[in-house]
């Protein structure tokens, strides 16, 4: 059972260090004109200081996916103090951890193939996704929604699977229950998806809870909404028992659907997300605007407009389109027309050699013929070169 932990830390955040240009220096003006220009002249200086820093991009636990099997602790970037206790108590815990962060980040990209955005992630980058985490838009709500179930879905699935010390089958599901087949038994190893969504809350939920500002409402949303999202793809597995297999005796369990039920659900929330504002008091959420529609529990929240990740962007973290592949004959958004956001494309003929004919010889191999295919490959255009300087 989860303990309480201790106070928290301030997460140590990495920041880049600006330095000012070198020149002579003024003189000093005297006389209280003189202090009053000097006051106004430093101001300006500082203020000109703070608009040349880099905005900042926090480290997350996503991080973890990249470490595989070197779960260090100490080691893993972003973590504040309450997950950092938790990753010390539970080392087994953090490698279903590690292992769910790989697996949503795989279900994102699956999720966004055909997209201008398609949750590219950024290699040895500590913060997974860049910049484009900053903006409280959709894309965000969509990550932070199925990175929270994915941690639900490794950890439900590695206590069944017998992997975890501290949990193992759901212990609630016993005794004799009934559905429209009839009555039957609980046996068998039910998924224990209520130790899975509490670790869940526990660990993905610390960061926020620190925070307690607008984003960090948002995101405890979108976190919730991914736990509730694995646990509403639950599914009844019986074995009948009887004489010829008959079903006068059923035992039942409960297990996890695959993971790609719960990221077509989560799409599909993503594609209705609603835009909010939060309340004055900060504690809720009202509609983004007069005759919107208010969130429920299900939907995912968002705060900002997305960018049009049409061309590269570093201040929105847009990495474009430009190289993308696209379907010259597709309406949709993996249509050229609307990935490489009207600036044409590039057509390269390609020969690709594949496994053909393959057969089963006795005892035992199977051989294959190498077909050659040649198709069109079309990439989107890189945009003009004035036409990228307005956008980074």
């Amino acid at each position: 059972m989860l303990r309480p932990g201790g106070a928290e830390e301030a997460a140590q955040l990495p920041f880049r260090r600006v330095r000012a240009p070198v020149s002579a220096p003024a003189p000093r003006p005297t006389g209280p004109d003189g202090s009053r220009a000097s006051a106004r002249l430093s101001l300006a200086c500082l203020l000109l200081l703070l608009l040349t820093l880099p905005a900042r991009v926090d480290t997350s636990w996503w991080y973890i996916g990249a470490l595989g099997a070197r779960v260090i602790c100490d080691n893993i970037p972003g973590l504040v103090s309450r997950q950092r206790q938790l990753c010390q108590r539970y080392p087994d815990i953090m490698r279903s951890v590690g292992e769910g962060a790989r697996e949503w980040i795989r279900e994102c990209q699956h999720q966004f193939r055909h997209h201008r955005w398609n949750c590219t992630t950024l290699d040895r980058d500590h913060t997974v996704f860049g910049r484009v985490m900053l903006r409280s838009s959709r894309e965000a709500a969509f990550v932070y929604a199925i990175s929270s179930a994915g941690v639900v879905h490794a950890i439900t699935r590695a206590c069944s699977q017998g992997e975890l010390s501290v949990c193992s089958c759901d212990p609630y599901t016993r005794g004799r229950h009934h559905d429209q087949r009839g009555d039957f038994d609980w046996g068998g190893c039910s998924d224990n998806i209520h130790y899975g969504v509490r670790f869940a809350k526990a660990f993905v939920d610390a960061k926020e809870k620190r925070l307690k500002d607008a984003r960090a409402l948002m995101n405890l949303h979108n976190n919730r909404c991914g736990r509730t999202a694995v646990r509403r793809f639950l599914k009844l597995e019986c074995k009948c028992h009887g004489v010829s297999g008959s079903c006068t005796l059923r035992t039942c369990w409960r297990a996890l659907s695959d993971f790609r039920r719960t990221g077509d659900y989560l799409r599909r929330r993503y594609d209705g997300a609603v835009q909010v504002t939060a309340t004055q008091d900060g504690a809720n959420f009202t509609a983004a605007r007069q005759g919107y529609r208010r969130a429920t529990r299900t939907d995912l929240v968002y705060f900002d407009n997305s960018p049009d990740y049409c061309v590269l962007d570093k201040a929105a973290g847009s990495l474009g389109t430009a190289g993308r592949v696209c379907s010259k004959t597709s309406k949709g958004t993996d249509g050229c027309e609307i990935m490489c956001c009207g600036r044409g494309y590039d057509t390269t003929r390609v020969t690709r050699v594949t496994q053909c004919e393959c057969k089963f010889h006795w005892c035992c191999a199977v051989r294959c013929k190498e077909c050659r295919n040649t198709v069109d490959v079309h990439t989107c255009k890189a945009p003009k070169k004035a036409e990228w300087l307005d956008q980074t």
